[in-house]
């Protein structure tokens, strides 16, 4: 089946074909012939999905979905949470965004992090989300140099490695976005079932 990702972000479309496998056909918006800004203007991870894929449904007919993902640091009050991409403000780079989660947990020994992903699928008209967390702790330092965003500084608890440091198929094993798509794919492997 055919699914149109609803992003920009060619790092977020490798991650989701890596881990989504043969279970569908993911269709990126260049695919699609769509070449636009989408709109992420919500107060919330959930209403960023959701209106990035009703968006893209409205503007092709096409079966997607759309992923919203945010960083919720405790000793922050939950900081940078839906303003995860933009944190260091407007056009800055994930680095920048790094440098200014780490300048404000400098001295803090209260690092506990976690990230959270919602997907919202919208399947032949039909909306559903699905949520994925895993929680962790910042490192005081970037370690690693592969994955993107706050990867280098995420060590999700029990391991040993920032996800930037592991390998691709371990990291999309346990990540957030990893479990809100096994969600999703089993919610559809079901829904096939039932019908």
């Amino acid at each position: 089946m055919d699914l149109l990702f609803a992003t920009n972000n060619q790092h977020k479309l490798r991650e989701i074909r890596e881990i989504m496998g043969t279970e569908f056909n993911i269709l990126s918006l260049k695919d699609a012939h769509v070449d636009i800004e989408i709109p992420e203007t919500q107060e919330t991870i959930e209403g960023n999905a959701v209106q990035k894929a009703r968006f893209i449904y409205e503007l092709t007919g096409l079966n997607c979905f759309a992923d919203d993902t945010g960083l919720e640091i405790e000793a922050l009050g939950g900081r940078p949470g839906v303003y995860s991409a933009r944190y260091a403000g407007a056009g800055c780079s994930f680095d920048e965004n790094i440098g200014k989660i780490l300048l404000e947990l400098s001295g803090n020994a209260n690092r506990k992090a976690r990230f959270r992903c919602v997907i919202c699928l919208i399947l032949n008209g039909k909306e559903q989300t699905f949520e994925g967390k895993i929680e962790g702790t910042i490192t005081a330092d970037r370690c690693g140099t592969d994955g993107f965003g706050y990867d280098p500084v995420f060590l999700p608890d029990g391991y040993r490695q920032t996800f930037a440091e592991m390998p691709a198929y371990l990291k999309n094993g346990i990540s957030h976005r990893g479990r809100a798509i096994d969600k999703l794919v089993k919610w559809h492997k079901n829904s096939e079932v039932a019908e």
